[in-house]
Parts: structure tokens; sequence; C-alpha cells
């Protein structure tokens, strides 16, 4: 019994320390830092990149090898924008009233699984219920599957803004929402909202610097924060070490919420050139969510009765003007990183953007920076993750064909490894 007992110990030891070690053999590796290189093996140890040798080594009496000679190897995807606890649909503006939290995160859970399934391993959340913040610790602790999640947790909105999930309903159903809500009008609110996104767990404030197009306020364009309350937004979160990102569609706004210091613009519909080169000053990303504004206007356009009329008009003003402005910024040079918006369009489905970015006309290259090391920068986690060199998280996926040639090969993830483990092969 005692040499049985010894048995087991022994093998579970020797499969926990296989499974510390994985060899990657590589038929070309797109480092994004660098150049491309071809015929080398990836040495994972635990969570993190220790070599990346020319040639296929030798892998040890132990070590997990995978076969990737005919595929092409890259960091880890990165989606800048998304919503993990909803998808649109038919459904969605009853939804709100009859969906609890618990219904909302078992959904979430499968939308993470889906994105970490197409070789998304870190993602951006830019507003939920709070839910987003539990499936981010949820993800970190090893309770559920899905990328590394940077979590807003509640956008901030006026009140009627795009952010106001009462809109639209019986007035007396429910309590006026407010700061704690992340509904704030005034400075001093404003400074309440972003506070308490923060003692609940955001990585990051999300403001609606504009009216939007999905919700059922009539307007999507002008200006909801006055540059006082988008000052002190962008203020109070730098003291507490978080940086603001802002959703806008109409110029005005923009404007503001660049001078008021975010990262960066989510959708930048009606950008002007003016606000253009205020953003290439300031260092402001652009986060056009190309394949959202496409769903939303295909759904406006063909599919009669998905929206209610208010959202529908919006939809079909707003949406095909993204594309026109984002290529204008690309060839400015405004710094643009890869956002979908994903919920807004279906989860799992955000590796069309790569092909909607070249119809802007960026350069491959450039898109796959946009979906790596420049979306890590914005996330000011390059330090960890956004390109392969040894030392940085074992993020990694693999595509059918080659990306530098056709951008269409990114639709086609067929390993995808996250903080060194295999979700997908």
């Amino acid at each position: 019994m005692h040499q049985l007992k010894l048995s087991i110990l022994f093998f579970f030891i020797a499969k926990t320390l296989s499974a510390q070690t994985t060899y990657l053999y590589c038929g070309r590796i797109l480092p994004i830092s660098g150049e491309a290189i071809l015929n080398a093996t990836i040495v994972v140890e635990g969570n993190k990149i220790a070599r990346i040798e020319p040639g296929f080594s030798r892998a040890p009496t132990g070590a997990e090898v995978v076969d990737l000679k005919n595929k092409t190897v890259l960091p880890g995807l990165i989606d800048c924008h998304v919503h993990m606890e909803w998808e649109l649909n038919r459904s969605s503006y009853n939804e709100r009233f009859t969906l609890n939290p618990a219904d909302i995160a078992y959904r979430a859970a499968v939308y993470a699984r889906r994105t970490l399934d197409i070789g998304f391993t870190t993602v951006r959340d830019l507003g939920g219920t709070g839910v987003n913040i539990a499936l981010r610790n949820a993800i970190n602790s090893g309770w559920a599957i899905g990328p590394r999640i940077l979590t807003a947790g509640r956008a901030l909105s006026i009140t009627g803004g795009h952010a106001d999930a009462t809109t639209g309903a019986k007035w007396d159903l429910f309590d006026p929402p407010g700061p704690e809500m992340g509904i704030a009008d005034g400075p001093d609110e404003c400074r309440a909202a972003v506070r308490e996104q923060i003692k609940r767990g955001a990585d990051c404030i999300k403001v609606c610097a504009t009216g939007g197009v999905t919700s059922l306020a009539r307007d999507g364009t002008l200006p909801h924060y006055a540059q006082d309350e988008l000052n002190t937004i962008v203020q109070t979160a730098r003291d507490m070490g978080i940086d603001v990102t802002a959703h806008a569609h109409g110029d005005e706004g923009i404007r503001r919420a660049v001078e008021a210091g975010v990262v960066s613009i989510e959708h930048g519909t009606f950008m002007s050139e003016a606000t253009m080169d205020a953003m290439i000053k300031h260092g402001t990303y652009f986060v056009p969510t190309l394949t959202a504004a496409q769903a939303v206007s295909d759904s406006a356009s063909f599919a009669k009765g998905f929206f209610p009329e208010v959202v529908r008009k919006k939809a079909l003003e707003v949406c095909p003007q993204i594309k026109l402005t984002a290529a204008k910024a690309y060839k400015k040079g405004v710094k643009i990183v890869l956002g979908t918006d994903s919920g807004v369009s279906p989860h799992g489905t955000n590796n069309l953007e790569f092909g909607l970015m070249a119809e802007i006309g960026m350069k491959n290259a450039d898109i796959l920076r946009a979906a790596t090391l420049d979306a890590a920068k914005l996330l000011r986690i390059a330090n960890r993750i956004g390109t392969l060199e040894v030392g940085k998280l074992a993020d990694i996926v693999a595509v059918e064909g080659n990306p530098m040639e056709d951008i269409r090969a990114m639709v086609r993830v067929v390993f995808v490894m996250k903080d060194g483990k295999v979700y997908r092969q």
C-alpha cells in the first residue's frame, strides 16, 4: 500500500512538472517586434516564454510538444472594446426587464469562451452591470475560461444619456439612477461616479461623451458632458491610477474628451480633421469598432423590426460613416488599435475586424500591430504581452496561412495558448 501511494504521488508530480514546459514547433513566427522567424521553437516554461530557438529543438522527456510547423504563430490577440455581458438581438430591449445578474453571468461565461477560442487572449470590457468585474475575477481565479479582462465596470453617462438604462422605460418603474450606477451630472457627481467604479474593481473608466446608437435616447451624436465634467472625470481617475476612454460619435464631444486627456476614442464617427490633429498631438488612440458598425448598419437596413424605430434611424445615419472616418484618420497618422464592440456584434466574430481594417486602407503589418503590440501599449501592459519575446507571458496563437500576405488568415485560428496553457489545438 505504501508503495502504491508513492507511485501515485510520483505520477502526479511528474504530470505537474511536464505541464510546465511546452515546446512549440513553429513554421513561421511573427513576433510583431522584429522580423519574421522561419522554422523555430518557442519554449514555454510555466506561463512565460523561456526561449526562442532556431530549428525544431529536441524536447526533453515529459515536455509537451505542439506541432505548428505549417502554421503562422503570433502573439495572443487583443480586443480593446467588448461587452462580455450581453449580445444584441431582437429581444435585447426587453431583456433588461427580465434577466437577473445570474442569467447575465451564465451568458457572459459562454461569450468569454467564444472570444478566447478565436485567439483573443486579452480584452477590454467597456461597460456592463458589474457582472463583467465578477467575470474577470472568475477567469483570473480559474473558475471560468476566457480571455484576460480589463474592465470599466459600469460606463459613465449623463441622465438620459447613452448608458442610462432607464431611458424609454415607464417613468416610475426605476428609482432615478445616480453616481453609484454610473449616471452622473455635474463635476461633483462625476467625481463620485469615478470613485465608485474604482471601488467596485474597475481597471479603467469609460465615459459616454456623446449620445449613442443602440440606446433608446433619440440623440446619437451631440455632446453630453461639458468640459469641466470631462476634466473632472479624467483627473479623478488619474489621481487613482486609472485611465479614461470615451465613447463618442460627434466631433464636439470627441474634441472635448481629447482635450480632457482620455487615452482613447471609441467609434469617433464624425471626427473632424482638426480633432484628428488634436489626437495626434495628445497621443490619443482611436478604436473604430468597424465590426459593430457593420453589424448595426446591416441589421437596420435588412432585418425588419430588429431595432426600435428610434434606434434604426440613428443606425442608418451613424454607422456607415465610421469606415470613412477611420480611413481618413489612418492616412493622417492617428494611432489606431483593434476594438470590435463585440456584444453589439456577435461574440466570436471579432476576427472580422481584420478584414474591415484592410478595407479602410490599413497595411497588414499595421493591422497586426493594432491587435497586439499597439493595443498592449494602450492598455499599459506591453511589458507583459503584445509581442513574442523571452520573459513575456505565453499568450500565443497560430493561424492557417500568412496574414502578412493575406489578412484573411486571421479568421483561421487553429491554436490558442493563454498564460502558458493550451485552450485550443
